[in-house]
């Protein structure tokens, strides 16, 4: 009868412990073992939109450009207390770190005046150009319009199948986006890093 009970204590120890366990690995698996969508999504790379949004709470402001380069996005922001720094964020982690941040007394205050008043921002314009060229974002960055021309964002895309990088140009008012007539083959911004 002893046996018994201590068999039967045993299993319910048994059935307690590995009751929440089998849950979370349950969880963490769809059928067959394979990875659930959130342990899928967990891997997936940050892309520029994700960039932004991850670079801008780190650092409350305006991006002013996005660069990927290898496993890292180059974010440039203009930090609400008119500051500028340079962030990088990990593409597999999504992690911020500050680079530099500074006072940017250097800069063009007309261009960042400019910067600060578009209606369109660099994650809005990003949308706008993938609904134009689907693909994989590059790069963006803002062009003031030098010499009396509109202002925009310059988005570049590198379509999924692979190939040369097309630039799309955003309106910064309207978020009208145009496709680049021509490719940018002579691009070297191009690194193919997926």
């Amino acid at each position: 009868m002893q046996r018994s009970t201590y068999i039967s204590t045993a299993a319910a120890v048994v059935l307690m412990v590995g009751g929440p366990v089998a849950a979370a690995a349950a969880a963490t698996s769809g059928a067959a073992g394979t990875p659930s969508a959130a342990t899928a999504a967990a891997r997936a790379d940050v892309d520029a939109t994700g960039a932004a949004e991850a670079a801008v709470k780190h650092y409350p402001g305006t991006v002013v450009s996005l660069d990927k380069d290898g496993a890292v996005w180059h974010v440039d922001v203009i930090g609400k207390n008119g500051k500028h720094a340079e962030l990088t964020v990990d593409t597999r982690s999504g992690k911020v770190f500050t680079e530099h941040a500074d006072s940017d007394d250097d800069d063009n205050a007309q261009e960042k005046k400019q910067l600060l008043a578009a209606k369109v921002n660099a994650q809005k314009a990003v949308k706008a150009a993938l609904a134009a060229r689907p693909g994989q974002v590059r790069s963006v960055d803002w062009d003031d319009g030098d010499n009396g021309g509109a202002r925009y964002w310059d988005v570049e895309i590198q379509p999924k199948g692979g190939g040369a990088t097309r630039h799309v140009h955003v309106d910064a008012t309207t978020g009208k986006a145009t496709v680049s007539s021509s490719d940018s083959d002579s691009d070297d911004d191009n690194d193919n890093d997926s």
